[in-house]
């Protein structure tokens, strides 16, 4: 069952975003979560605790919210929250590109002790475009509010050549539900997408795969066993258990603890400010 929830519907075609996203496009990205991306993918801070584009390390603040400079040239953008959202509980606003690639299965908050309130709306999205929980994947429309339950395993991946853009809304977590103003009716149901089961002999030629790994294609080689779990019904931590056993079949002892500690930095256990390096 998906606990990712759909809240609401945001008229988001009451927003002139035309203009602001191909600034996003151009906007550089300082690749720290470059160990759990595959393809294109980028965050982009438009207000945190600092004011700093450069402060893009997520964290729970105290303080209050500052517009970065990113931020300041995206008004439309954040007028669109500023309408819709309680500012006063709004700790993070960013957006996510992806382009041509996806997420490793992970799970967030592991770094602290109370996960805060993470809420998606794409702005720019297709079909090609695709979250995932658990063993559910969904695709999230443009302008759907999401409630994104971050603390179970959790991926996303785009195929599509122009960048999916997606706004990431952290909140404190008070108890009180969040309100969210001037919704409109969702008109169509939550997409769920099926997928065919995988066969034994597609595991089996996955796993094989495995064999020709090496020390410098140990990471890009992730990638194949996370995207299986988008086209054939299966767990998304599943991607962890066939890749540590395709790396078993190279022998190498030390590629091994690299696969085994990948998956316990993504869904395990994780601590504040660690990095992984491949």
């Amino acid at each position: 069952m998906l606990k990712s929830q759909r809240l609401a519907v945001l008229p988001i075609d009451s927003y002139d975003l035309a203009s602001e996203l191909p600034v996003v496009d151009r906007h550089e990205y300082g690749g720290e979560y470059d160990a759990f991306t595959f393809g294109s993918w980028s965050s982009h801070v438009l207000a945190n605790g600092s004011g700093a584009e450069s402060d893009d390390s997520f964290r729970p603040h105290e303080g209050r919210l500052a517009l970065t400079e990113l931020g300041k040239q995206l008004p439309n953008i954040m007028s669109l929250v500023a309408a819709h959202f309680p500012v006063d509980r709004l700790q993070w606003v960013r957006i996510f590109s992806l382009r041509d690639g996806l997420l490793a299965p992970h799970v967030d908050f592991l770094e602290w002790a109370k996960p805060g309130i993470r809420l998606q709306v794409p702005l720019r999205t297709g079909e090609e475009s695709l979250h995932s929980e658990n063993d559910t994947v969904y695709h999230i429309r443009r302008g759907e509010v999401w409630s994104i339950h971050s603390t179970d395993p959790h991926s996303a991946r785009s195929t599509a050549e122009t960048p999916r853009l997606s706004l990431c809304l952290d909140f404190s977590d008070t108890g009180e539900p969040l309100e969210i103003r001037g919704d409109i009716p969702a008109t169509q149901p939550v997409r769920i997408m099926d997928r065919p089961e995988l066969s034994d002999t597609e595991l089996e030629e996955l796993i094989a795969s495995g064999a020709e790994l090496t020390p410098a294609t140990l990471r890009a080689g992730f990638r194949r066993f996370a995207e299986v779990h988008f086209e054939r019904s299966a767990h998304a931590t599943a991607a962890f258990d066939w890749y540590v056993e395709a790396v078993r079949r190279t022998g190498n002892a030390d590629m091994v603890t690299t696969a085994e500690t990948f998956r316990t930095y993504c869904i395990e256990k994780r601590g504040d400010g660690e990095a992984f390096n491949w």
